[in-house]
């Protein structure tokens, strides 16, 4: 499925000779979000969580994955979303940022798109605020709009902790 979005290099994705981009798509809650893929690291199962006392609610605590102490951030707490009823398994999606390593839980990872400048918008202003935070913009997909995790907005919780 070749699909069309914009998006420049400052949203952390590799922009080709085409224009395109690629991204990792992932739920929560059952909302599409694409990551572009050069945030991505990993994607793992997380096990093993150490709770963080005195933490962010998000923060789900830190695991070690191959020898790097990454830290867990629960992305339904993160958007005030419910825990997940289904029972099912989560996924965490592992990122860099500002020389630190995060693992994203999720409730699932999807496929790889290729996608253009042409289908990138800006957040549509009648977007849940929940979302709005934490994306940089939508792509228009076939069938339905994808929302572009933006990694600086999803762990901007860490500013509003050293804050207070």
């Amino acid at each position: 499925m070749n699909e069309t979005a914009t998006t420049t290099p400052a949203d952390g994705g590799d922009l080709s000779e085409a224009g395109s981009i690629e991204y990792v798509t992932v739920t929560i809650s059952d909302q599409l979000f694409g990551m572009p893929i050069s945030n991505v690291e990993d994607i793992f199962m997380p096990q093993s969580l150490t709770e963080i006392p005195l933490s962010a609610p998000e923060i789900a605590g830190v695991l070690n994955l191959r020898g790097r102490i990454v830290t867990a951030i629960d992305m339904r707490k993160r958007l005030g979303l419910p825990p997940r009823k289904d029972g099912g398994q989560s996924m965490a999606v592992g990122v860099e940022y500002r020389g630190e390593s995060y693992g994203l839980i999720i409730d699932g990872v999807g496929e790889v798109h290729h996608l253009s400048k042409d289908t990138f918008e800006n957040n549509p202003s009648n977007l849940d605020p929940r979302w709005c935070e934490i994306s940089s913009g939508v792509q228009r997909l076939e069938n339905e709009l994808m929302l572009v995790l933006d990694i600086e907005r999803v762990l901007s919780f860490e500013k509003r902790m050293s804050a207070a």
